[in-house]
């Protein structure tokens, strides 16, 4: 068929399980906008991603079918698009779905003029009409009908939705500085759950960027009640359903207040995010539960997201054969089947596994409420269980590797691994950031979005993925020493300022991407950064690096871009916050120099344990080809560390004790 050969090409995992459809999917581009004027069609545009469960279930229903997918090929152009890979055309739909009925989701059905305006947007459409939801096909219908005999109220619909994405791209500047960083914990502590940590009701996403703000802000002023929001809502996180206790690593979200039972996908981004978090409030506090925590997360990402090329996969299914959770929950027959009666039954009462369940069919999510009385039978215990565990059918794997959230995974392992003195994880890092460099890199400067088995996609890179990435490849340079990393980072921070910026912020795609009917531009995070607090984060960092002002003025830039989002709705601007607190504690700069070894390595975990928000440490030789190294030497031929902060500095340092910031 035409569509298999269309979509098997793909570098989406997500676009290939679409490939053996009788539906003749066409992926998004000028190509498919041309054949719906060539045919005078609607375009029936499906969004959705690998790990989406409703995604799976309207596939089946509708797509899969061949009477739906017939008339579908008969009266539409389809488009499939793996929102993973395209977040440009994501933002615009989703945006024109939200102005027309009030919510969003995924799958999202929208449906499109030849022109891409879009005048009729849902999102799942059962195959039977159901609970008050019309059957997809009968929506088909009516679609082709209203294509028939309404063309000119399909023009003015589209035109006006249109209008509205476009005039709600601008964005207010509003600097941060104290008094807002003030107000924002003010806000963010009327919103805070004090009994079950996080913030407002279920479901609870995992509020990583807003708590490393809280972390940040607690480190600079502090604040015990930012500090008690952090650790309360991270040890619950760390105790729940949420948290893979045998495994390691975070699901998606918690459909209850109290963190217990998840949506069970595992996302590369938050958990990247998380270790990251998890890491800082190790540093800052030294909590056993929160290293704990980074160990087993770090581990998760590289036994089970690694990939074969050096990168990072995107995600781990929700389903197992269809079946939510099934890889993760237990009964307590199952625990005494794998343990024996004594081992099982303590289990059980340990890990919340109770007869009547708390997940669904009398199963149980694992939740660790309190750590054991005896460790060394609970490590046996939860090592028998997890081999029992890795004999299950796995979650399916969507091993495509996306930049912007490998970006976040190689500088949180990048710290890591000097912070906890982890080798394999820094070379984890380095290795990830090497394919980025590689694969994602078809000109310097520019980057492509995604890559599958080591093939590059022809989706061009958006602004998150040049900050994520420009950051981590600071990060690489800071435990490298390797100057190729920052000339990596200043290449793709002179394109953010080229190709993103404006007078008024930042856009999310490039001004020579495809041209859609809107050009996105939302500075509030969501469920990973957004682009321009991303954008802000890496040049902070090579601001610190290069002494250079472009990057620091670029910085103050993005985040006035996006502080009206932070003073309005803190919740959705944490990372923004988080470089308002480095810009306002730093630069704090530290040079540690010397040759790798047993001098200079215990200079770089001291360096890293600070926790000034404002602070950037990079280790490396003498005559390292870096700003931040120029005029450093050893002293008196020992490894030393070079300390400047607020452009002043001091005098260097050779013991780790003496190394205070």
């Amino acid at each position: 068929m035409a569509m298999a050969n269309r979509l098997a090409g793909s570098t989406s995992p997500y676009l290939q399980q679409h490939a053996g459809q009788p539906v003749d999917w066409w992926e998004w581009g000028p190509e498919a906008l041309a054949e719906a004027k060539r045919r005078d069609a609607p375009i029936l545009l499906s969004v959705g991603y690998a790990a989406c469960h409703w995604c799976h279930v309207m596939a089946h229903e509708s797509f899969e079918d061949p009477d739906t997918a017939a008339y579908l090929n008969e009266h539409f152009v389809a488009v499939k698009v793996d929102r993973e890979e395209r977040p440009d055309v994501d933002a615009v739909y989703m945006g024109a779905t939200q102005a027309m009925t009030g919510q969003g989701g995924w799958p999202m059905t929208c449906v499109l003029t030849p022109a891409g305006e879009p005048f009729f947007a849902g999102t799942y459409f059962p195959g039977e009409a159901r609970q008050g939801m019309p059957a997809f096909r009968q929506v088909l219908e009516a679609l082709v009908d209203a294509w028939r005999t309404k063309r000119e109220q399909i023009a003015t619909i589209g035109a006006e939705v249109v209008g509205h994405l476009r005039a709600t791209g601008s964005v207010a500047s509003q600097p941060l500085g104290e008094d807002e960083l003030d107000a924002s914990v003010r806000t963010l502590a009327t919103q805070y759950d004090a009994e079950a940590g996080g913030f407002a009701g279920s479901p609870k996403f995992p509020p990583s960027m807003v708590l490393e703000f809280l972390l940040r802000y607690a480190a600079r002023t502090g604040s015990s009640d930012a500090l008690a929001m952090v650790e309360h809502t991270a040890e619950s996180m760390a105790r729940g359903g949420m948290y893979d206790q045998l495994g390691g690593g975070f699901a998606r979200y918690s459909v209850d207040r109290y963190w217990r039972v998840p949506h069970f996908e595992k996302m590369l981004y938050d958990n990247a995010l998380l270790l990251r978090l998890y890491l800082h409030w190790w540093r800052q506090t030294g909590s056993p539960l929160a290293e704990r925590v980074v160990r087993e997360t770090a581990e998760f990402l590289l036994a089970e997201l690694l990939t074969d090329e050096g990168g990072f996969a995107s995600a781990l299914d929700a389903d197992t054969d269809g079946v939510e959770g099934a890889y993760y929950v237990w009964t307590r027959a199952q625990l005494v089947d794998v343990l024996g009666e004594d081992d099982g039954a303590w289990a059980a009462s340990l890990l919340e596994v109770t007869d009547a369940g708390t997940f669904e069919h009398g199963t149980s999510t694992l939740q660790l409420l309190t750590d054991p009385d005896d460790q060394g039978r609970w490590a046996t215990v939860r090592e028998r269980l997890h081999k029992a565990r890795s004999e299950r059918t796995k979650p399916a794997r969507d091993d495509k590797v996306v930049a912007a959230w490998n970006g976040l995974a190689i500088t949180a392992l990048a710290e890591a691994g000097v912070l906890l003195d982890e080798r394999a994880w820094c070379d984890a890092a380095v290795r990830a950031a090497e394919l980025l460099a590689t694969v994602h890199t078809p000109a310097p400067g520019r980057l492509v979005r995604t890559s599958r088995n080591g093939r590059a996609s022809h989706n061009a890179g958006v602004l998150d993925d040049y900050g994520c990435v420009a950051e981590a490849y600071v990060a690489v340079l800071g435990v490298t020493g390797d100057a190729a990393w920052l000339r990596r980072a200043e290449e793709l921070l002179s394109t953010v300022l080229e190709q993103f910026a404006d007078g008024d912020g930042f856009y999310d795609s490039a001004a020579d991407a495809d041209p859609l009917v809107a050009r996105p531009r939302d500075p509030g995070d969501n469920a990973s950064p957004s682009g321009t607090s991303a954008a802000a984060a890496a040049l902070v960092a090579c601001g610190a690096v290069t002494g250079e002002s472009r990057w620091r003025d670029a910085a103050e830039a993005a985040v006035r871009a996006a502080g009206s989002v932070a003073t309005q709705a803190p919740r959705f601007a944490g990372w923004t916050l988080s470089v308002a607190e480095a810009q306002l504690a730093g630069p704090v700069e530290i040079a540690v120099v010397g040759p790798p070894g047993d001098e200079r390595e215990p200079l770089h975990r001291a360096a890293l344990s600070t926790t000034s928000p404002g602070a950037v440490v990079v280790a490396g030789e003498q005559g390292t080809e870096v700003p931040l190294f120029e005029s450093r030497v050893l002293v008196d031929g020992r490894a030393a560390a070079y300390v400047c902060r607020n452009f002043v500095c001091e005098r260097p340092v050779t013991d780790p004790s003496a190394l205070t910031v």
